[in-house]
């Protein structure tokens, strides 16, 4: 006779259905919470607190041991959704570009959760001078990710999770010393601080002084030694605040199917003649254009050159604008640069000039032309733009005398390199020069303006923004922003102009900043960090129980 099942149990106590599926329920109000904080926690959104608890879900998870499957899956899923929401504005340029970056953003920031299922678990029962390195060294891995995404297949460092604090300038201020990456740094500690002391308070029911979370304090100390930075910064600044100049700001908003249509070329220039006039107007020292505003090469074209330096001319003003240079126009070796000119009322426009050092790939070049010659680039005017090599900033004539400008295109600026070799080869102020109106009326321009708070910090210089339709103003060198344009609806997004009085804080002229000196001495110090805390880890003993 064949063996017959064993008769169930009648008194067996039967899990519940979420007994039963809890790994699943907890996957997704885990998925759930990580990429809808993720998205509150940047800009348009106002609610940078949530970059403090942005990874708590996925930190307290780690904490309970789920399989490695669904964790790393569901936290590379969560950063993949939120990032394709982020970056959602790049569908106004291609949908595909949308839907192919905004997941490999996410999955590759999401590695850093691999990192935490490994480690959380692992410092539970461990001594107090074990899981403190253990926490510097993961919030080092979360530094480690963000420096490669400034290189890695071209580099495309949009929004650091600093950038969440670009209106919360008292905590940005150590960005001086350590670049960025030190925000960073401290706001993953202090999520592992707080998830931390959620998995003690409710998983690991100790009571009395045994609740406290030295991880907790650690990240609060953190905290507070970046608090500290801004207030001696901070003391008494108003003593050292000397003008720059005043500076005159042109929002054209030429739309973008219009822009390199030469048959609408008189109406762009009709535009920028009226709104610079507007400007000078105002009596401003200097006149600034965004990026590329001219609808033909003012180095290159003889009748756009005459154009912007009769303009000068007329206004009386420097003008510092983006436009396109033309090298040896109509030869076999025709080169077109993306860049920034001076045009000088008395002397015209400048033989020296910027050219872009960091170029849009499918937009000003398409790379590995050999095998993608097939596709084009979705600015239709010239060839694959050439590469820029110089970082020296422009000198402009102002009446105060001469000052230096270093120029940054488009989103030159999320290259924290970039603006350093700038400061470094002198410029008093940088400049950023952008049309940020490919990308619609939503967060896009918010979010790049955040990237100009880091630069500001981290090179203690001022940084001016000139965009097409917005994001426009000026930033101090504290990395608070003294000044937005808006019209009278409140807006960003509009064509007009706007005059402001920029200053600057005389200690810091022509004086590096330790990140300026010293560049990105902290990412060697999170890899130390990293390799230290394994090490721990690995070798280390558990407390006594």
């Amino acid at each position: 006779m064949p063996d017959q099942p064993p008769a169930a149990d009648p008194y067996a106590i039967v899990p519940t259905f979420w007994e039963r599926q809890s790994e699943w329920v907890a996957a997704g109000v885990v998925l759930v919470l990580t990429a809808v904080l993720a998205v509150v926690s940047f800009p348009p959104y106002k609610i940078p607190e949530a970059a403090y608890a942005m990874l708590v879900p996925g930190i307290f998870w780690a904490y309970t041991r789920p399989r490695f499957k669904v964790y790393a899956w569901t936290m590379v899923a969560a950063q993949a959704v939120a990032w394709t929401l982020i970056l959602g504005w790049l569908h106004h340029v291609t949908w595909f570009g949308l839907i192919l970056l905004g997941p490999v953003v996410g999955a590759w920031i999401g590695l850093w959760y691999l990192a935490a299922w490994w480690t959380l678990p692992r410092m539970l029962g461990r001594p107090t001078m074990v899981r403190l390195p253990a926490l510097l060294g993961l919030a080092g891995v979360w530094v480690l990710i963000e420096w490669t995404r400034t290189w890695f297949l071209g580099g495309f460092p949009w929004l650091p999770l600093a950038a969440s604090q670009w209106q919360r300038a008292s905590i940005l201020q150590v960005a001086s010393y350590t670049g960025a990456y030190g925000v960073s740094f401290v706001l993953v500690a202090v999520n592992i601080g707080f998830g931390a002391y959620a998995h003690r308070l409710f998983r690991e029911g100790e009571t009395g002084l045994r609740k406290r979370s030295q991880e907790f304090f650690l990240a609060m100390f953190l905290l507070l030694v970046c608090l500290s930075i801004h207030v001696q910064e901070a003391f008494n600044r108003v003593r050292y605040t000397v003008p720059v100049a005043r500076v005159g700001f042109v929002q054209p908003y030429i739309p973008q199917d219009v822009k390199w249509d030469p048959a609408k070329g008189p109406g762009i220039l009709a535009v920028l003649q009226q709104t610079t006039q507007a400007a000078a107007a105002t009596r401003p020292d200097l006149i600034l254009w965004p990026e590329a505003t001219t609808p033909w090469a003012v180095k290159g074209d003889a009748n756009a050159r005459a154009f912007v330096e009769s303009l000068a001319q007329t206004a009386k003003v420097p003008l510092l604008i983006g436009s396109v240079a033309v090298e040896n126009p109509h030869a076999a070796n025709e080169q077109w640069y993306n860049g920034a000119f001076v045009v000088d009322p008395a002397f015209g426009l400048q033989s020296t000039y910027y050219a872009k050092r960091h170029l849009v790939p499918f937009g000003e070049y398409v790379p590995v032309r050999p095998v993608l010659g097939w596709i084009t680039k979705f600015v239709p005017i010239g060839e694959d733009f050439a590469t820029g090599l110089d970082s020296s900033p422009l000198v402009v004539p102002l009446h105060r005398g001469a000052l230096t400008f270093g120029p940054l295109i488009f989103y030159e600026d999320i290259y924290p390199a970039l603006a350093r070799a700038s400061a470094l080869a002198g410029s008093d102020v940088l400049v950023v020069l952008t049309n940020n109106a490919w990308f619609g009326e939503g967060g896009a321009a918010y979010q790049h303006a955040a990237n100009s708070v880091l630069r500001a910090v981290e090179t203690r210089r001022p940084v001016l923004r000139d965009g097409n339709g917005g994001w426009s103003g000026w930033i101090d060198e504290f990395g608070s922003i003294r000044a937005t344009l808006v019209n009278g609806d409140g807006t960003i997004y509009f064509r007009g102009t706007k005059t402001l009085n920029v200053t600057r804080d005389a200690r810091w002229v022509g004086r590096y900043s330790f990140y300026t000196a010293h560049g990105d001495w902290f990412v060697a110090v999170c890899a130390a960090l990293a390799v230290f805390g394994f090490a721990l880890l690995k070798v280390g003993v558990r407390s006594p129980e």
